[in-house]
């Protein structure tokens, strides 16, 4: 079990559903993971879209993952391999993960658990 609170960044247009590609997200919501796996919804920080039509700003890409480093994982309906590269450059840990943010979330802590195991 992992003995220290962490931030989840979730790309969602809605709150409810992780259902944003990351380079098209204009925000993402910030949740915090207890000590005790319990779930809880910290804010949002608001973004200013990587993509433009297809092509992506390298810029904005930093700048937006640089925002986001203090979180451990990123969850998100879809990314690409070259944001996936640059949020792992700097400690975060990307996932696609779309579903409903609670339930995604607790498929994360489970997966973490595990993963603990081969540690």
């Amino acid at each position: 079990m992992d003995d220290e609170k962490y931030l989840v960044a979730v790309a969602s247009s809605d709150g409810i559903v992780i259902n944003s590609h990351f380079g098209r997200a204009s925000f993402f919501y910030i949740y915090e993971v207890d000590e005790k796996d319990e779930i809880r919804l910290k804010g949002y920080r608001n973004v200013e879209p990587v993509c433009d039509g297809g092509n992506h700003d390298d810029h904005r890409l930093q700048e937006t993952l640089a925002g986001l480093a203090d979180c451990k994982y990123l969850l998100v309906s879809r990314i690409g391999y070259g944001a996936q590269a640059v949020a792992q450059s700097l400690g975060i840990i990307p996932m696609e993960l779309p579903g409903e943010i609670k339930e995604s979330i607790n498929e994360l802590i489970k997966y973490q658990k595990i993963q603990s195991l081969f540690g």
